[in-house]
């Protein structure tokens, strides 16, 4: 909150300089707006009283309140709101990792509840819900005319508990029902994998412990690597990621970059602007690099595709990001609420805004959909090949060492085979760090 109050501190003061300098018409000014304003209030107040005093129910006041307050926020972005005081703890909780719910990051869009992204693991994402999804009915009722917080309020519930919601998804003709279960979610900030001689690092949300479990991932992996010069590239999966902590973006994509401007934030008072820059010492030590992103990547997720893209520190792959390129400040208000306010956008280095505009993927790779298939008894056309061709000439025999390797090839094969039926953005991925390093090998 500080820096909000030194921030109207000087606003008011720079006011009063000027009023000095020009009293008549700015007083008048003034005057003319503060009178409006005195108006509005008024007016107001008159609602409030006659809504108190002659509805057909008994309303609390303090209901009256925060819906009004929670009127003006949310009139003006679907990211700014007020949080009462269960909402503002929730939140809280939600940014250390563990909470209740389905596992869905929301946004509001032509009165409908759009889902941002599914997080991994959580019920949401096993029963099926996707990233773009539109929620218009929860347990049968109409989402139509609720806040987005109210939205999120009906979806809580006991762990354990089922919730319908009812679904309109693009390629699908009509509106489907999706039964979840609610579950206590914990949210596990970064994974990894090895696949062949690449890391894969698949980062669900930026939350506290994003920095510090990458870290973690990374020497772990370089140490079980046998050290950087032992792998060929690394995988940045950001799909499906719907952002979080400012402060964690700028730390992740500083661990890849060696210098230069990570993201830039412009606010209404220029004063306030803030340009966040690398600090010396790229981790990977310049080691190849893809970022994985989607329709589900949002926020903090695109800061750092946007920056690595800039940068030229890696090669961005996928299909288009969320676009969500503003910076909400949560400012804690009396009464243990919250308001959740709009106060800046931010920039790529290039200058760029991402806001409803997304990251654009340097190479454009769709994820097929999954057709699954009852027909067991479906016959597979065998290839054949030279081996299976009567009277063929054998080849020479191989060597142990010879066989071994082509065993392992084969072994290889199968298992990009395997990826690319199971995950085709990330197959694609790794096969843009073999080539890359087939260059480099070729080069020396």
């Amino acid at each position: 909150m500080q820096k909000f109050v030194m921030a109207a501190c000087a606003g008011v003061a720079a006011g009063a300089l000027l009023t000095t300098q020009v009293v008549g018409p700015v007083l008048a000014e003034d005057n003319d707006r503060n009178g409006s304003v005195y108006e509005q209030l008024d007016l107001f107040g008159d609602v409030f009283e006659r809504v108190r005093s002659q509805y057909v129910d008994e309303v609390e006041s303090g209901d009256l309140i925060e819906a009004a307050i929670n009127g003006m926020l949310s009139s003006l972005d679907p990211h700014s709101g007020y949080m009462g005081p269960d909402a503002f703890e929730n939140m809280q909780v939600q940014t250390r990792g563990e909470f209740g719910g389905l596992g869905i990051e929301v946004t509001m869009e032509d009165g409908f509840v759009k889902v941002v992204a599914p997080m991994d693991g959580t019920p949401a994402d096993d029963a099926g819900i996707e990233a773009g999804d539109l929620i218009t009915h929860i347990d049968g009722e109409s989402v139509s005319g609720l806040t987005l917080d109210e939205a999120v309020d009906q979806m809580r519930g006991p762990e354990g508990s089922e919730i319908v919601v009812t679904v309109i998804r693009e390629g699908e003709a009509d509106p489907f029902d999706v039964s979840i279960i609610r579950d206590r979610i914990t949210v596990e900030a970064v994974r990894s994998r090895i696949e062949g001689n690449n890391l894969v690092l698949r980062l669900t949300t930026f939350n506290d412990q994003t920095y510090p479990n990458l870290m973690e991932k990374l020497d772990e992996a370089i140490e079980e690597a046998g050290g950087l010069d032992q792998m060929e590239g690394v995988v940045l999966d950001l799909r499906n990621n719907p952002g979080g902590l400012l402060e964690q973006a700028i730390r992740v994509t500083d661990v890849f970059l060696d210098g230069g401007e990570i993201v830039s934030t412009r606010s209404r008072d220029t004063d306030d602007n803030e340009r966040f820059n690398a600090e010396p010492g790229d981790v990977l030590e310049g080691l190849p690099m893809v970022v994985l992103i989607n329709t589900g990547s949002a926020s903090a997720s695109e800061i750092v595709a946007g920056a690595l893209k800039d940068h030229r520190r890696a090669t961005v792959v996928g299909t288009k990001s969320f676009g969500k390129g503003s910076v909400q400040t949560v400012m804690p208000l009396r009464g243990d609420g919250a308001m959740r306010l709009t106060t800046s956008l931010y920039y790529t280095p290039s200058g760029r805004s991402i806001q409803a505009l997304g990251v654009s993927p340097d190479i454009v790779v769709e994820q097929p959909r999954r057709v699954e298939t009852n027909d067991e008894d479906a016959e597979v056309p065998q290839l054949r090949s030279e081996a299976d061709l009567r009277g063929r000439l054998d080849g020479e025999a191989l060597s142990e060492d010879q066989q071994r390797l082509l065993e392992e090839e084969e072994r290889a094969a199968e298992e990009m085979a395997r990826l690319r039926e199971e995950d085709y953005q990330l197959a694609y991925a790794i096969d843009i760090l073999k080539g890359i390093g087939a260059i480099s090998r070729n080069a020396r």
